[in-house]
């Protein structure tokens, strides 16, 4: 899953807000580089972030939706707003990417009443104070135990359970301990859903290398195949190429194999 971002405050430093162009390019060049779908934000949820207006977001999101799906790879939009959602679908969006988990009310609704896929995110707190003082008494069982609530929740809407995914959470309300943890529970949640993964260049990453977040390119490759290596379904990131040779060399050089 490659990540488009098209807003101006993007932690990465890599949002195209307000350049329909240099998305549209990315996003080919993205797909050229093997990305099997294409993951786009209108509204940063990095830490202190503290969000933006529907008007906004939608006038971020839905041309770059419309722009992308003439190129036939399918479009996961990142949103937590209903509207949003509905709007994304309707210009050919396959699936919502919701760090919210469906909550805002009315999300479900518009999930259900479309063939759309949904992943669903578990975050303590919100963006702009989340990383405060995260804790937990045990981080895999409550993050675990909160998605499945969610999984259920869609269940009883008649949402199919063969269009949901679960993702962790990397960074939204957790500590590098809390990651190190859901990461080694990753295989716990694959018996939930299918898992997409999000740590490219996460804070996490640069925790633990001591590099700024413009250097992350080579961890976030590595915490990739780490996270196909423990059953992740999809992997959302930066770095399309290093991540598709990355993957590529591990299976070449064989995948489960000990030495």
């Amino acid at each position: 899953m490659a990540i488009i971002n098209t807003t101006p405050d993007s932690f990465s430093g890599d949002g195209l807000a307000g350049q329909l162009d240099a998305v549209i390019d990315r996003a080919k060049r993205a797909i050229d580089a093997g990305a099997d779908l294409l993951d786009i934000g209108g509204e940063s949820s990095r830490p202190g972030s503290s969000g933006v207006s529907v008007e906004e977001e939608l006038r971020r999101v839905v041309p770059t939706v419309e722009a992308l799906a003439v190129l036939g790879c399918p479009i996961s939009v990142d949103t937590v707003k209903p509207q949003v959602m509905q709007a994304a679908i309707s210009a050919g969006a396959s699936m919502i990417n919701d760090i919210n988990a469906l909550r805002e009310p009315g999300a479900v609704d518009v999930v259900a009443d479309s063939n759309c896929a949904v992943c669903v995110m578990h975050m303590q707190g919100v963006p702009r104070s989340m990383q405060v003082s995260p804790s937990y008494a045990n981080v895999v069982a409550e993050v675990s135990a909160f998605l499945l609530a969610r999984l259920e929740v869609l269940d009883r809407a008649g949402i199919d359970r063969n269009r949901m995914l679960v993702d962790p959470g990397f960074g939204f309300g957790k500590t590098l301990d809390h990651n190190r943890e859901l990461f080694r529970a990753l295989p716990v949640f694959g018996k939930l859903a299918p898992v997409l993964v999000g740590v490219s260049r996460k804070t996490m990453l640069g925790q633990m290398t001591g590099l700024s977040v413009d250097q992350r390119m080579a961890p976030s490759v590595v915490a990739a195949i780490a996270a196909a290596a423990r059953g992740a379904a999809i992997l959302r990131v930066h770095d399309v190429v290093e991540t598709v040779a990355g993957l590529k060399v591990w299976r070449e050089l064989g995948i489960g194999e000990t030495l």
